[in-house]
């Protein structure tokens, strides 16, 4: 697990990385559009980080026979997660989820933002919406002395009282040295048959998480492509994706990937 004590180096390099990602993510939201593609994203996101004396955590990430081939998941329409960036330019009125994490002097930042490419439905623009708002709903419960599942519970009220549905088979986790790390943070509270997977830990003073809501417009269900990455929703219906890390810092959330 990552624990923090703040105002030391380790903080500082763990700081670093999330600004690094949230300065990336920030550029690369400048550049969507319609005609650009998912490769041209890609790339831009790759050559600022590496600029930044930092490395791309997720290119290389995962088994050695199919590790990630990309430096940040580009999630189009009806993909939740992991999509890898291509050649297709992107067509007015799509959404795509931006994933990117990285890695500086040992240490990870990782956020997510769903973006518009031009002008959208006002179906989705309130999805997203949701989405991120139940991103803070989640943060909020972020705080010492409480636990996973107060998140779980505030993300997954919000999120299906607006008539929305959540994956269960992705998850939030905890950051630090590690780029996925314990403890796991769902997005929903489990079954009870199924909590000796997601653990509810107390939440303590120093603990680095990384929360982020995958919601679907239509039903929970979903299938992962050929590619071994791609997890797409399984009726087709639109994803959207929101995500921060944060420090817990007493009785407030220190959210480490704010966008200017």
């Amino acid at each position: 697990m990552g624990y923090f004590k703040f105002n030391t180096d380790e903080f500082k390099f763990f700081e670093r990385a999330n600004r690094i990602v949230a300065e990336t993510l920030s550029l690369m939201q400048k550049h969507v559009k319609p005609g650009v593609t998912t490769y041209e994203l890609d790339k831009i996101a790759e050559d600022y980080i590496r600029t930044q004396n930092a490395e791309p955590a997720f290119k290389g990430y995962g088994p050695k026979d199919n590790p990630f081939p990309a430096t940040v998941c580009t999630s189009v329409d009806n993909v939740i997660v992991h999509g890898i960036p291509n050649k297709t330019p992107l067509l007015e009125g799509q959404i795509v989820s931006l994933d990117v994490g990285a890695k500086y002097k040992g240490f990870f930042g990782d956020s997510a933002i769903t973006c518009f490419v031009g002008e959208v439905s006002p179906e989705i623009a309130r999805q997203s919406e949701v989405t991120e708002q139940s991103l803070f709903k989640g943060l909020e419960q972020a705080v010492e002395r409480k636990k996973i599942y107060d998140i779980s519970r505030a993300i997954q009220t919000y999120v299906e009282s607006n008539g929305y549905s959540l994956t269960r088979e992705l998850v939030g986790h905890g950051i630090g040295k590690k780029l996925h790390d314990d403890p796991p943070v769902p997005n929903f509270v489990p079954l009870l048959l199924h909590r000796g997977d997601y653990p509810n830990w107390k939440l303590q003073q120093g603990l680095a998480l990384s929360i982020e809501p995958m919601v679907h417009m239509g039903k929970k269900e979903t299938s992962t492509l050929d590619d071994g990455w791609t997890v797409v929703t399984r009726d087709g219906s639109i994803a959207t994706h929101w995500e921060h890390t944060v420090v817990i810092d007493q009785g407030k959330p220190i959210i480490m990937t704010l966008r200017n």
